[in-house]
């Protein structure tokens, strides 16, 4: 069978799946896409030997652990305002990806990371190896507890592990002691990285495969994810003094944007002074370039297995990260680069208009669509994402006109043509330390994304900017209603971002 322009199926059998996503994985932080000085090899033959989406985004997350909501949104296929639980819990009406693939005869296995509840993932995918994320987490990439797959799903604390160097610096498995303190005390000395050891288990999968069934497989890597840590190799390649900061390089963020002070925020010091923010981007470029050397190894198992030939490999990454931008340090926020901004590179030999890039507007939730379009998988009803398989044909330019991105009760932002307007509220919130408080600042931002891609001048108070503005913010809360952007529609919510406006 073929298919026009974009994809090329050389098989009768049907394509198998790789998809690779990343953790904290800012489009910057891929060389081939932004031209930063981080170095990515592997993933710049993705992108070479592929096409890649620029303008492809999160929508957004109503919890400060972004990556709960962005998992959620590429495993179903729905947007951030349909979650349950924000993210957490994947009801049974919500068709899984695994298990759609599942349904029509795919073999689906997950590598790495899963941050949604047991009973979804068992019934996502057929086998599993090395899950991590399940309810125990030292917060070490040398260091991190491992489940081996449960077809029960119970994942019980008491079975997890720990990977670790025997005297003869044999990889063997080791208990986790009652008494092992979270933080980033392991070195390449202890035991292997997760990043290695994900990339080994799917290296490994796809030399064992003898199934006439096509497989999908779900490769999801922590890293570039804090705590930043590679192999001194890696970290010997960035010089600190040879970093070069952003244009959005801020010692302070110039307002309170309603989530200042959680962890995220805690891993550098105020004010984000300058050598501050070039190490950061130095361990956050040496991490990425380790993560990017396994993904190499990913690639090269996969060409050695004879299966390459008939794989779509999709390459994305969860959420931004500020890095020293603007200020910050973490992702709970909506700036681009710094939050929402992601690589999005459809790769491989089924690729046939390799090297192209579209500027088409498309959001995470729009993989699970789109591969199913690829492979002829039928769409569940459940998904609400766009098929961007239309634009890889050269059918259409685009099937979206705007972007609309959402932060718990705090932050929102609309993007149409080359303007993205951000609002923030000083908003109720409350937690078990604090109790019930109020947090934020009432401000707008209006950048001009095509000239300057890394929102550094706000346009708000430019008076020949005045009609755009309010064209904006009409239009934002006309999407807001269309979204089901409030608080009663929204599962969990206690505070709506439109009572503060």
């Amino acid at each position: 069978m073929q298919y026009s322009f974009g994809f090329c199926q050389t098989k009768k059998t049907k394509p198998n799946v790789l998809i690779i996503y990343t953790d904290d994985h800012r489009y910057t932080g891929v060389h081939a896409l932004g031209g930063m000085n981080v170095r990515t090899p592997n993933i710049d033959t993705l992108a070479k030997e592929g096409v890649v989406f620029t303008n492809a985004f999160l929508m957004g997350a109503f919890t400060g652990a972004t990556c709960v909501a962005s998992r959620a949104m590429l495993l179903t296929g729905t947007n951030v305002f349909e979650l349950q639980d924000s993210g957490f819990t994947i009801p049974k009406d919500n068709k899984t990806i695994g298990e759609t693939f599942q349904n029509v005869g795919y073999n689906t296995h997950i590598i790495g990371k899963w941050h949604q509840d047991s009973e979804s993932l068992k019934r996502s995918f057929t086998t599993g190896d090395k899950i991590m994320g399940k309810g125990v987490y030292l917060e070490d990439h040398f260091r991190m507890p491992y489940y081996d797959w449960d077809k029960a799903g119970a994942f019980k604390k008491q079975d997890a592990y720990l990977l670790v160097y025997d005297d003869q610096g044999e990889i063997i498995k080791k208990s986790i002691s009652k008494e092992a303190k979270r933080g980033p005390t392991g070195t390449e000395n202890n035991g292997p990285h997760t990043s290695e050891v994900f990339a080994t288990e799917a290296a490994k999968y796809f030399k064992n495969y003898n199934s006439e069934k096509p497989f999908l497989m779900y490769l999801a890597f922590h890293a570039p994810h804090d705590p930043r840590q590679a192999p001194q190799a890696y970290k010997d390649m960035y010089d600190v003094k040879d970093i070069q900061l952003t244009p959005s390089y801020m010692s302070q963020h110039p307002f309170d944007n309603g989530h200042m002070f959680l962890r995220d925020e805690k891993l550098a010091p105020w004010p984000r002074t300058p050598e501050v923010a070039k190490q950061q981007l130095a361990d956050y470029y040496a991490i990425i370039t380790h993560l990017d050397a396994q993904i190499g190894k990913v690639i090269a198992a996969l060409k050695a297995s004879g299966q390459y030939e008939n794989t779509l490999i999709v390459f994305s990454g969860d959420s931004g990260l500020a890095v020293g931008n603007h200020g910050l340090m973490g992702k709970q926020n909506i700036y681009d680069e710094d939050g929402i901004h992601v690589p999005l590179i459809f790769s491989g030999n089924l690729i046939k208009n390799k090297g192209d890039r579209y500027d088409a507007y498309a959001y995470i939730h729009d993989i699970f669509p789109t591969i199913s379009q690829f492979t002829n998988v039928p769409i569940p009803s459940s998904v609400s994402g766009k098929s961007l398989l239309p634009i890889l044909n050269n059918e259409v330019n685009n099937v979206r006109d705007y972007t609309y991105h959402a932060y718990r009760q705090f932050q929102r932002a609309y993007r149409k043509d080359d303007y993205k307007l951000i609002e923030y509220v000083r908003a109720n919130d409350v937690s078990k330390t604090e109790g019930n408080f109020k947090v934020g600042s009432k401000v707008t931002q209006l950048f001009n994304i095509k000239t300057d891609p890394w929102e550094t001048q706000d346009l708000s108070f430019f008076p020949e900017h005045k009609s755009r503005l309010n064209q904006m913010r009409k239009e934002m809360k006309e999407k807001a209603t269309v979204l089901g952007d409030n608080k009663e529609s929204i599962d969990g919510e206690k505070f709506d971002f439109w009572d503060f406006y």
